[in-house]
């Protein structure tokens, strides 16, 4: 997660904008991991390094798969 940093010459408000993106962008980054955004792209990475000849599903098709599963053992999820 790259941000701009600020030049020595900028102002104060420059500098507290782009602490508050850099704050922003984190905050989506967390809600997006808490949230399972960025479990797909996992799953493939894992699926080519570890599986190489397997075939690897559609997003779609992993979802259906995946809240399948936790609505058949939902000792596995939090709610």
């Amino acid at each position: 997660m790259s941000t701009p940093e600020a030049p020595p010459a900028a102002g104060p408000l420059r500098r507290a904008g782009l602490t508050l993106v850099r704050a922003v962008k984190a905050v989506v980054w967390w809600f997006n991991s808490i949230l399972g955004g960025n479990d797909y792209a996992r799953y493939v990475d894992h699926l080519r390094l570890h599986h190489p000849g397997c075939e690897i599903p559609s997003e779609r098709d992993y979802w259906r798969d995946r809240h399948a599963a936790a609505t058949k053992n939902p000792a596995n999820r939090c709610c």
